[in-house]
């Protein structure tokens, strides 16, 4: 989605020019840069996790996240190169949005830093491949080597959004190792309405039945947990609602939250008037607010990934303590290039230690305690 200030493409083409590129074709140089294989030639001079980071490891869903720092859906939409993303430091990476056909998205320009408030605002509109290409790629890698999450969503001019939705669950769910419902674009237009309490409850049952119809046919393979994204922009009736379905037993996680349609009134950048989701830097405070709400609203039952504006250790930690399992980032790592991640994983570690805490499971929700 948004153009990467990737520090291992500074030795080709240079830091400055990169980002001189308009955002989506900064992008399509750092996906074409990944499966090229460049980035392994800078992992070599990269110092590598210390003991110390053994304090990240989390148990969920039955699977071992070697730390809890994620990289957020809209990066790698196609699936291109989730492998090298993994090998930059990533607990996991989650591909897409993808809906069932092939769609261009929205016209350009619909992509716009705001490097002033370190935000951007973008309205891509579900801009991705399809589902038969991601499968496909999917396919050819290795399962076991690394924890790749799913993210899909549905068709502009779909009628049924569930109907999409079983179909990206019935191509995806035996290639994923965790799929989410996206219901908090706020570019594609009648979403967001699918997050009231009865819209959501029967589109949750129908994918959590077409999961079932899925892994049921043939291997006997685990199904992959099935989770819900949700807009930051959320009445507090609304967050009582979501909770309600997730605590109704079809849901195994929630990730808080998604872009903001908001603008608040520090951001500084000519572009703070564009259309569009809002994400970054501005969203760290209501999101961290949101995903707060949330776990005490389902009393910390349901794990939770905190999404919004984590740029450092110290704001990882933050969501951690007020709730969230697993944390994921994209926006700074516009501004901050790939090693981002490893300092970012690298802080939240002394910060875990500093309070004490001896594993990450301790720690998450240590607010409301």
């Amino acid at each position: 989605m948004i153009g990467v200030d990737l520090t291992y493409l500074r030795g080709r083409l240079g830091g400055r020019m990169l980002r001189l590129l308009e955002p989506e074709t900064a992008h399509r140089v750092a996906i074409a840069a990944l499966r090229s294989g460049v980035a392994e030639l800078a992992l070599a001079s990269w110092p590598h996790p210390s003991a110390d980071e053994i304090v990240l490891g989390i148990s969920l869903w039955g699977m071992g996240f070697p730390n809890p720092v994620g990289l957020a859906a809209g990066f790698d939409k196609n699936a291109e190169a989730p492998d090298a993303l993994l090998r930059l430091g990533f607990g996991f990476v989650e591909v897409g949005s993808v809906t069932p056909r092939p769609q261009p998205g929205n016209p350009q320009p619909r992509l716009f830093r705001l490097p002033e408030d370190g935000a951007v605002i973008n309205r891509m509109g579900f801009n991705n491949d399809g589902l038969e290409a991601v499968a496909a790629r999917l396919k050819t890698r290795r399962r076991g080597e690394g924890i790749v999450g799913a993210n899909l969503g549905k068709n502009k001019d779909t009628e049924d959004a569930a109907d999409d939705y079983e179909r990206g669950i019935a191509a995806l769910a035996p290639l994923a190792d965790y799929l989410v419902i996206n219901v908090s674009s706020p570019n594609t237009p009648g979403l967001r309405a699918l997050q009231g309490r009865d819209q959501l409850g029967a589109l949750v049952g129908r994918a959590r039945a077409a999961l079932r119809r899925t892994m049921g046919e043939g291997r006997g393979e685990r199904a992959p947990p099935l989770l819900l994204k949700i807009a930051p922009d959320l009445t507090p009736e609304d967050r009582r609602d979501i909770a309600e379905v997730a605590l109704a037993g079809d849901l195994d996680g929630l990730i808080v939250g998604n872009t903001t349609l908001a603008r608040p009134e520090s951001l500084r950048s000519p572009h703070r008037g564009e259309g569009g989701g809002l994400s970054g830097q501005p969203l760290f405070a209501p999101s961290t607010e949101v995903l707060r709400d949330m776990y005490a609203l389902t009393g910390g039952r349901i794990p939770l990934i905190g999404v919004g504006g984590v740029a450092t250790g110290a704001q990882a930690y933050a969501k951690i303590r007020a709730g969230a399992s697993l944390v994921q980032l994209y926006t700074a790592m516009i501004y901050e290039g790939p090693r981002l991640v490893r300092r970012v994983r690298r802080d939240l570690a002394a910060a875990l230690r500093a309070d004490g805490f001896t594993s990450m499971v301790d720690a998450v929700g240590a607010d409301h305690r």
